[in-house]
């Protein structure tokens, strides 16, 4: 069933069609007439889990458990390799319930990564700690996420329908597992309320994963014929929005914006206005799957050489300084604000 049920949410990427809104499009970044700097100056490296990467580029969890996903974890986690940018493996659960073959799709990430990169496990907010440790050991991971995904859940006709003690488990968790804990959300955002309670139970990892990108409600939708749930398909905290609030909190609190990151302009506003890391899921997948390896490599290339000229014309030579860029907000997330 869960086999089945990956290559559906696979295939159902592609005939979803509503595209939400992360209103990064209302941060307004001014133009510098005089950067005084060289391309050559700019510095994109950041520190992550600690260690070096060269880009504040995240390859976020997508897929895993079978010989298709296998593939595409292959040719992924060869891309995060020749940029040196972390990757994080979809969810684990499916390893941990059925057969051992389904632990090769996503070995085969560290495999290819190495032990000098980041590699991120994940499984469900929910999951036993002997089970995190399971899928950390699995992949030698340097950090567990847990993804928080209630949305996802209540529409899936076979989802979960008990959210009770998630919170609970999460502190237990980052008490007793030797490894970062990040906790994401899978595309309806994290709120400011949320991030807090998160951070007082010693969470120092959270991926905001707004509204904007894949949208869970509309794939689970497809899926299942016995309710329309169009309606709902706008449900979540635009990616902006909830990154803007978060950032509010304490500044060692490491912010990963993702939720429909998909050009260079979308990358330099979430990094501008909170987040520490971007990551991109959906929109590298789709070059991969329409184009293979060389075509999500090519997209990426691209997308960081834009992120470079567009540092350069704010004047900001690392990531640091990109980081303190003032900013103007406009449109709805004014309003919002």
């Amino acid at each position: 069933m869960r086999k089945i049920r990956k290559r559906e949410h696979l295939e159902n990427y592609f005939r979803a069609t509503y595209r939400g809104n992360t209103l990064l499009d209302d941060v307004f970044l001014e133009h510098n007439s005089l950067p005084e700097l060289s391309i050559d100056d700019i510095d994109t490296k950041v520190t992550f889990l600690g260690k070096t990467v060269d880009y504040p580029i995240i390859i976020n969890a997508m897929t895993g458990g079978t010989d298709f996903s296998q593939e595409i974890n292959r040719e992924l986690s060869l891309i995060a390799k020749a940029f040196n940018i972390p990757m994080a493996v979809g969810s684990q659960t499916i390893a941990l319930c059925e057969d051992d073959e389904c632990r090769d799709s996503f070995q085969i990430v560290r495999e290819n990564i190495g032990k000098e990169g980041v590699v991120i496990a994940n499984l469900s907010a929910q999951a036993h700690l002997d089970d995190v440790n399971i899928a950390i050991d699995m992949i030698n991971a340097d950090a567990i996420q847990l993804h928080l995904n209630p949305a996802q859940e209540i529409v899936m006709f076979e989802g979960d329908r008990d959210f009770r003690g998630v919170l609970k488990n999460i502190e237990n968790i980052v008490s007793k597992v030797d490894r970062p804990v990040i906790v994401k959300e899978v595309g309806f955002g994290i709120s400011k309320d949320v991030a807090k309670k998160l951070y007082d139970i010693g969470v120092r990892n959270i991926d905001i994963s707004g509204s904007g990108g894949t949208n869970f409600i509309e794939i689970e939708n497809i899926r299942s014929k016995e309710i329309d749930l169009s309606d709902i398909f706008s449900w979540g905290i635009p990616t902006a929005l909830s990154l803007i609030k978060a950032r509010e909190l304490p500044k060692d609190l490491m912010l990963i914006g993702s939720g429909g990151i998909r050009t260079s302009m979308d990358i330099v506003r979430a990094l501008v206005i909170g987040g520490d890391l971007v990551g991109i899921s959906g929109e590298i997948l789709s070059y991969l799957l329409h184009g293979g390896y060389e075509n999500a490599k090519d997209y990426l290339d691209a997308t960081i050489q834009k992120m470079k000229i567009l540092m350069l014309l704010l004047g900001k030579k690392n990531i640091e300084e990109l980081k303190t860029t003032k900013y103007k907000l406009t449109g709805k997330l004014k309003e919002l604000i």
